[in-house]
């Protein structure tokens, strides 16, 4: 069964929110979690309006994103100050460093470690992500419900 969408709600009735059901790549090169607490996700995605909506999407599905970092800096800081329990990694990043360097730092610092989302997932750039221990691929574009079903499962690996 796919969860409900949001719908409009109509005038004087709260915001207006459209749901996209598909992600693509803007720079285009089952067991469900421990109940006693939502899984705290850091978004780690350079693209504001794919980032927004992924956001949006993993907070109606109950995950506490802890925060949204466009760029390998502002993910090291978030997870510092957030500590989440698995980062939401893009290999396009904004800044000098990409994904994999970003997840490689935040696996080797903090032991945290990554579920990529990205339209770059040839096996060259998972060969080079490997180190860091990643928790699994999902290729743009890809449908928002099957995002977070990878999250779960690997939310669920990790607290095995």
């Amino acid at each position: 069964m796919k969860p409900a969408r949001a719908q409009s709600t109509g005038p004087g009735k709260g915001p207006q929110r459209p749901h996209l059901s598909l992600v693509y790549a803007a720079d285009e090169p089952r067991a469900a979690p421990n109940a006693s607490h939502p899984v705290r996700v850091l978004l780690v995605e350079d693209d504001f309006l794919i980032a927004s909506e992924i956001e949006a999407a993993l907070r109606e599905a109950g995950f506490d994103v802890v925060g949204t970092a466009a760029s390998a800096d502002i993910a090291l800081a978030m997870a510092a100050a957030g500590a989440p329990e698995l980062a939401i990694m893009d290999v396009r990043l904004s800044g000098a460093r990409d994904g994999i360097e970003a997840a490689l730092e935040l696996y080797s610092r903090f032991g945290l470690r990554s579920l990529f989302a990205t339209a770059h997932s040839d096996p060259a750039t998972q060969a080079r992500a490997q180190p860091a221990m990643p928790l699994g691929w999902i290729s743009k574009p890809y449908e928002l419900e099957d995002l977070i079903e990878e999250i779960r499962a690997a939310a669920a690996e990790l607290r095995r």
